[in-house]
């Protein structure tokens, strides 16, 4: 069920003319509850053409489970949904209508919510948009040079090494495999290697 937030959020992210996004701040762990419900409460309501989009900045990452390579969403933000509006105008009524949300805490400013500035935003969608282009994966828990890991395919397969270098940018690891009693560096990319636990 999990959904493919970031490309269709990406989308949806380019800020529109003469909108404010406000950041609303949630139970953390509820935010994917408290977007879908905002989504279907405002689409009800007068302020649907007031209201351009809830948004939940997730990236995809992935972690080893029981030696298979298990991908999923993570909230960027957690605890928090940016909420963009037309014109800025962010009412008392709309205002009560997203805080009254169940699992909703209360709006960045509290009573007088505080719109983000326009670099902000640029900054957040930019690294949405870097993160889609470059693939979009990261993993949820990074490798540590001298840490040692096990390669699960190409020509080392089932071979232990100890990291020599990490390059989070092209997701690759510099690893010292020993071959015949030789230490021999080989470069590997994250999908090719996975943790000892």
């Amino acid at each position: 069920m999990v959904e493919n937030i970031v490309d269709n959020n990406a989308a949806e992210a380019a800020p529109q003319q003469d909108t404010k996004w406000y950041v609303l701040r949630v139970v953390s762990g509820k935010e994917r509850k408290v977007k879908e419900y905002l989504d279907k409460e405002i689409s009800r309501s007068p302020f649907e053409k007031v209201v351009k989009q809830v948004f939940l900045p997730v990236e995809k990452v992935y972690k080893v489970q029981n030696g298979k390579k298990v991908m999923r969403e993570r909230n960027y933000y957690p605890g928090y949904v940016m909420i963009e509006v037309q014109d800025g105008k962010m009412s008392d009524d709309l205002r009560d209508l997203v805080v009254g949300t169940n699992s909703v805490i209360h709006f960045l400013g509290k009573d007088n919510p505080i719109s983000l500035r326009k670099a902000e935003v640029n900054k957040m969608l930019g690294r949405m948009d870097e993160m889609n282009e470059a693939g979009g994966v990261s993993m949820v828990e990074p490798y540590i040079v001298g840490e040692t890991i096990k390669i699960v395919e190409g020509p080392f397969n089932d071979f232990n090494g100890i990291i020599e270098e990490v390059n989070d940018e092209k997701k690759k690891l510099k690893v010292i495999v020993k071959i015949f009693g030789r230490s021999t560096p080989v470069e590997l990319n994250y999908m090719q290697v996975e943790k000892i636990i």
